[in-house]
Formats: structure tokens, C-alpha cells, sequence
């Protein structure tokens, strides 16, 4: 099983970027899918989540820029990245979970996939 991100780079403040996670080995048609980021030294926090169904979750600082969707025939979730602000630098990581509780701190993930780097210059 396997979560592959992709979609990161370096964007100036007021930018957009789109990530990508493609999930293999198993379908993840009924897993919650989630994008979380984490700095150097900081613990890892939870961006936005996504149900089977669509529900969709989202961290404050995040809502209203950034959105999240999934394509469950591909086994691909998306982060639509607007509005990029310099404190938007992370590693970004996607993941997966059958039960989406606690999320915020980082429990109930069953699967990660490796992260992509997304740097805002100001």
C-alpha cells in the first residue's frame, strides 16, 4: 500500500498551488482522506479531510483557501492551494483512515504517504 504525493514547489505569496495523492496497493474508496503539513521540528498538523462521500474538514487557518476533493475512481485525493501565504510553508503529507476521529492529533491514520515540499516566498 502505497500514498504517493506529488504537486509542490516554490510559488511567491498570492499563488496557487495543486496537490495530488495517488493511493495504490488497495482501493481507498471507503478510507477518509486528509492532507496534513509539519515544519522542521514542529509536530505535524492536520490541513483539511475528506469522506467517501465528500464531506469535507478543514483546519481555520485554511478555510476559504483551500479545498479539497477526491476522485475515487482513480484512488487520487486533491489539495487546491489558493491564497498562499508565506506561513503555508510546510511539508505537506497525505494520508488515510478508515475512521476519522482525532484527526488533529495525527491518531487514527492508517496510512502515509511521503511528503512534498510547498515553499511561499513573500
Amino acid at each position: 500500500v502505497q500514498l504517493q504525493a506529488s504537486g509542490g514547489g516554490l510559488v511567491q505569496a498570492g499563488g496557487s498551488l495543486r496537490l495530488s495523492c495517488v493511493a495504490s496497493g488497495r482501493t481507498f474508496s471507503s478510507y477518509f482522506m486528509g492532507w496534513f503539513r509539519q515544519a522542521p521540528g514542529k509536530e505535524r498538523e492536520f490541513v483539511a479531510a475528506i469522506s467517501w462521500s465528500g464531506s469535507t474538514y478543514y483546519e481555520d487557518s485554511v478555510k476559504g483557501r483551500f479545498t479539497i476533493s477526491r476522485d475515487n475512481a482513480k484512488n487520487t485525493v486533491y489539495l487546491q492551494m489558493n491564497s498562499l501565504k508565506p506561513e503555508d510553508t510546510f511539508v505537506y503529507y497525505c494520508a488515510a483512515g478508515l475512521v476519522f476521529m482525532n484527526w488533529d492529533r495525527g491518531a487514527n491514520i492508517d496510512y502515509w504517504g511521503k511528503g512534498t515540499q510547498v515553499t511561499v516566498s513573500s
